[in-house]
């Protein structure tokens, strides 16, 4: 999807290439941003075709946030129809409880986990929808940032 942002008297074109996916990822004028929204994410309908939330695309938030750290060689990589094949941790922190168990079908934006970080429970959702085939982590263990939670099957 393909955004014109405004910021101040700035404009700028936005590529997002899933804006159901956790974090969002932005290219602005070529350079790659994680994005990170404070809110509720929107969880996609079951109809065949995407949603477009509340009518309008998502802010990018002010100021533009740090580029994106390269991910790890071990980290798996998306299918090439760009979903993802895997359930990364988006911060470091402690997984204090694990919602799902493999082989249950998950839908995009399903509590699939809760990772505490600096005292707070973050709730990690599904970015789509599919089978659990694994779960890589445990309750009470400490994870670092991209650290491989769970992988799909299909």
């Amino acid at each position: 999807m393909n955004v014109t942002v405004r910021v101040d008297t700035e404009q700028y074109e936005v590529q997002i290439a899933d804006l159901y996916a956790r974090p969002i990822i932005a290219v602005v004028d070529g350079r790659r941003y994680e994005v990170w929204l404070e809110e509720t994410p929107v969880v996609r309908p079951a109809a065949a075709a995407p949603a477009t939330p509340a009518g309008t695309p998502a802010p990018v938030p002010t100021p533009a946030p740090a580029p994106a750290a390269a991910a790890p060689a071990a980290t798996p990589a998306p299918t090439d129809n760009g979903a993802a094949t895997a359930i990364l941790a988006p911060i470091p922190g402690v997984i204090v409880e694990i919602a799902v168990r493999p082989g249950d079908q998950v839908e995009p934006g399903q509590q699939v986990c809760v990772l505490e970080a600096m005292k707070m429970k973050n709730i990690i959702r599904s970015p789509r929808s599919g089978t659990i085939s694994e779960i890589r982590v445990s309750t009470g263990q400490h994870v670092k940032h991209h650290d491989l939670l769970m992988e799909f099957a299909d």
